[in-house]
């Protein structure tokens, strides 16, 4: 019998008891073994023996990326050195990569909440999984690994890349699950068309890791590869890596282990909470993490609580599909737009493909102007551009305020990407 990673605790009360009891240890642990949070807990007058209650986590300090750049290269420890087996850390897009440390029962943690994702998305001991994110000091592929060796289904760690090894490998090994970024998915739903080879091929699933994926996208791969689901796995290098949470097949939202962490949703600019159902920040805590915990650790990026339970059963909380982060918004004569907004009205108009791209610029008269490429659908017309073209200028002025001249690019005109595909290019700067 396939062993199952799912939590034992039957109640919403066993779950809320089970939060508090981590909550009181990762503050105590963090208190005792770190010199930062010690520091930040005196500056702030909280001490361990304060946390009698779930709410009293609002007496906690903020941690942000900030620190953990401050602290480099091993912010946030809170283990002797002789404990600690491994170091990840994030790409290192901004300033100085964020390092984080892991124990061994760190390491063993991650592998458990990974493997419950591949139970969650349906997979056996009998399914192949072929890996096509990044291995090295970053969290992705050695994630996806872990998990997947943990749950027993063949890991075929490809990474990413390489399409033509890619198309070897689906032909060749027969695997059944594919794990990539989106942009990685639509590439090589793609090239499965172009080289004509799905009779070929066995996916049934494709797991959508570390980029947020928009509904034209899914729905494309999933018609170009015939698979039956593409779930999403979120995840982040300082709360251990990919496989914190995933939808279910019936897709109703993102399920998240509770059992591992807090997430509160707070008002970016007040740090307030919200009304459940709003999109807010996400802000974690860790209930069981020895080498690096995180305690109220802003992580920018946006969605909302989905305040209902899912039609699987799960006793698991959801939060929906990551909407953007609180820094990727960029302002626009006074407005405040997130690339998830055009994303959005892209996925709706049809016609209109799955990619896109925003620009900015500012011209001599001193304003700044958005311009908005985007590819028309695979088999559309040429000769009904300019009524799509009009189409999406109205939808854009309309839900955002803010006028952005489009232009329509033949399906495929746009780059494709084998990790993240750059949204915004914003020119005003340079």
């Amino acid at each position: 019998m396939t062993k199952s990673f799912m939590p034992t605790i039957k109640t919403e009360k066993e779950l809320k008891d089970l939060q508090l009891n981590g909550l009181k240890w990762t503050v105590n642990h963090a208190y005792q073994g770190s010199d930062f949070y010690r520091k930040r807990f005196d500056e702030t007058n909280v001490k361990p023996d304060d946390i009698h209650s779930l709410d009293d986590i609002k007496r906690l300090p903020f941690t942000t990326a900030q620190d953990l750049q401050d602290g480099y290269p091993f912010p946030l420890r809170s283990v002797p050195f002789k404990d600690i087996v491994r170091i990840h850390a994030s790409s290192g897009t901004t300033g100085k990569r964020k390092v984080l440390c892991y124990t061994q029962k760190d390491i063993d943690d991650w592998g458990d909440f990974f493997a419950r994702c591949y139970e969650m998305a349906g997979l056996t001991e009998e399914d192949r999984v072929q890996i096509a994110v990044g291995y090295g000091v970053w969290t992705a592929g050695v994630g996806f690994q872990l998990g997947c060796e943990k749950f027993g289904a063949m890991a075929i760690p490809a990474g990413p890349g390489n399409i033509d090894m890619q198309c070897t490998f689906l032909i060749d090994f027969q695997p059944t699950v594919f794990c990539c970024t989106a942009s990685m998915g639509l590439l090589m739903a793609e090239e499965v068309e172009k080289r004509n080879i799905r009779d070929k091929i066995h996916l049934k699933k494709v797991i959508f890791g570390s980029e947020r994926s928009s509904e034209a996208m899914r729905k494309r791969i999933i018609e170009l590869l015939g698979v039956e689901h593409v779930f999403d796995i979120p995840g982040m290098t300082e709360l251990y890596g990919p496989g914190t949470g995933l939808d279910c097949v019936y897709h109703e939202g993102i399920h998240y282990w509770a059992d591992y962490y807090i997430l509160e949703i707070l008002d970016p600019e007040t740090l307030e909470e919200i009304k459940q159902g709003e999109v807010g920040e996400m802000v974690v805590t860790t209930l069981r993490k020895e080498g690096a915990p995180l305690i109220r650790y802003r992580t920018r990026d946006l969605t909302r609580i989905i305040p209902k339970g899912c039609s699987c059963g799960s006793l698991l909380p959801m939060h929906d599909a990551l909407l953007g982060r609180s820094d990727d918004m960029f302002i626009i004569r006074g407005v405040n737009i997130y690339p998830s907004q055009v994303d959005t009205i892209v996925s709706q108009m049809p016609g209109a493909g799955s990619e896109y791209q925003i620009i900015l610029d500012r011209k001599q008269d001193g304003k700044d102007y958005m311009s908005v490429k985007v590819e028309r659908a695979n088999g559309a017309d040429p000769s009904e551009d300019e009524e799509l073209k009009r189409k999406l200028e109205d939808e854009i002025k309309k839900k955002i305020l803010v006028s952005g001249a489009v232009t329509i690019v033949d399906y495929g005109g746009l780059p494709r990407s084998e990790r993240k595909s750059k949204r915004v290019f914003d020119n005003r700067d340079k």
